[in-house]
């Protein structure tokens, strides 16, 4: 249940070593049931010190009941993780893996970390590759963690829940069923599907708060008009698992439902959410969320586009521990208007897996990571792969530290070449590009073909 947050004063900061004069406090106003918990609102210091706790804690859960982590972390001493800088060595476990390691070892591949027991339920993805989550108990009510997204988009006790994500073999309509339990709503788990039932079901029930996707629920208001069905009631709403673009917001807002998105996965729950300052989308408070070099597990500078790791600290049941999702995003700078001081995303941005097909070879970001760190001298790199005359062509551009000369450079682009064509097994041309010439947009393959 939320707990009133105080405002909190910002830090005056430091300047020349010493503390700057003092101004005026500039505290955030917040009605009194803004904020989920007081962990939206505390200092990132204590967050981040808290989280470094409860990392290692996970990942000494993980080394003794997990065997896929007890092998692939049998070197970790989890009292070495005194900071995300350390967490960045550790080895990245991807969502492409998980199918196949699950069908070898079933059913979760060896990462699940409980016994049958401890688990509320088993879900299917598309793969297929399943997932777990722990029973609710008194310590964890929500193991999905979506209930602070629900608050920050309105829901609160009482509100009749209208519930439209899937209930079948999927987790996302369970998932976000039981966070709106755990704020206290009752929940109508309408599903997808059957439209003008579910519109009775509006018209007689009056649910204040939606749950599914933003194009359902413009489907429902839609034939709600046409057939004159009462649809008043719907007020607020969180929807995902597709785009909310800003006209589709706007038009589903002139029908009266005023909505926010949310940003989850079936492995991981909740990863971030919008609140109602619609800047970007704001971290969970129980995720570690790094920004890494698509085929890597190297964090890229702030600000860049990259692939969105995670880590959960909220499930001990399937540990989540550095979990590539393949999704593509970048930080944003500085803290929320809305007062919330967690890190903040630009949400989704699309998809990190960029493997291409080149003259019938598959080329993959990790074979051009490979490439990279065979050459320090390599600050970024991007494979273009163009087509004339329906023959491909592969362009690897780069960029290189401001101390390679312009002779150094050309010796240095010709090894690449051969390092290039020795890793794909494909001829490629390389060219040095000047520094931040490169599009920043989490691409390490760019497929400039176009097909007539």
């Amino acid at each position: 249940m939320a707990r009133r947050a105080k405002s909190k004063t910002r830090s005056v900061g430091v300047k020349n070593g010493k503390a700057a004069p003092a101004r005026r406090a500039v505290r955030v106003k917040a009605r009194p049931d803004e904020y989920f918990d007081s962990r939206e609102t505390r200092r990132p210091a204590s967050r981040q010190r808290a989280q470094i706790a409860a990392l290692q804690a996970l990942v000494a859960h993980a080394k003794k009941a997990s065997p896929y982590y007890r092998e692939i972390l049998k070197a970790v001493r989890p009292a070495s993780l005194t900071s995300l800088e350390a967490l960045a060595k550790l080895p990245v476990t991807r969502k492409s893996d998980l199918a196949p390691r699950q069908k070898a070892r079933p059913p979760l591949g060896g990462l699940e970390a409980a016994k049958a027991t401890e688990i509320a339920n088993y879900f299917q993805s598309p793969g297929p590759m399943y997932e777990a989550y722990a029973r609710p108990n008194a310590k964890m009510k929500d193991p999905w963690r979506f209930a602070r997204a629900l608050w920050a988009a309105g829901c609160r006790p009482g509100d009749l829940v209208h519930n439209t994500f899937s209930y079948h073999l999927t987790p996302a309509g369970r998932m976000t069923e039981g966070s709106a339990q755990a704020i206290g709503c009752p929940v109508f788990p309408a599903g997808i599907g059957n439209t003008e039932l579910q519109l009775d079901a509006i018209a007689q029930l009056k649910p204040r708060f939606y749950c599914g996707t933003p194009s359902f629920l413009k489907i429902l208001l839609e034939k709600g008009r046409e057939l004159g069905k009462e649809t008043g009631s719907l007020k607020k709403g969180l929807v995902g698992a597709e785009a909310l673009p800003p006209s589709l917001r706007a038009e589903l807002k002139s029908y009266g439902a005023d909505v926010l998105q949310s940003y989850g996965t079936a492995e991981l729950g909740l990863i971030a959410y919008e609140s109602s300052a619609i800047e970007g989308m704001i971290l969970d408070e129980d995720v570690i969320v790094e920004i890494v070099r698509p085929g890597t597990g190297d964090p890229v500078p702030p600000g860049d586009v990259g692939e969105v790791v995670v880590t959960v600290l909220g499930n001990p049941a399937y540990p989540m521990i550095r979990f590539a999702t393949g999704d593509l995003s970048a930080i944003l700078p500085g803290m929320s208007p809305c007062g919330r001081t967690n890190t903040r995303i630009k949400g989704w941005m699309g998809r990190a897996d960029q493997t291409t097909k080149v003259k019938g070879m598959f080329v993959t970001p990790g074979q051009i990571a490979q490439v990279t760190a065979r050459h320090p001298e390599i600050v970024k790199a991007r494979l273009e792969v163009t087509s004339e005359n329906n023959l491909d062509a592969m362009t690897l551009k780069i960029e290189v530290g401001q101390h390679v000369s312009v002779s150094d450079a050309a010796q240095l682009a010709k090894a690449v070449a051969e390092t290039l064509q020795s890793v794909c097994k494909l001829r490629g041309h390389v060219e040095v590009v000047s520094a931040g010439s490169m599009p920043n947009d989490g691409k390490v393959i760019a497929d400039l073909r176009t097909y007539r």
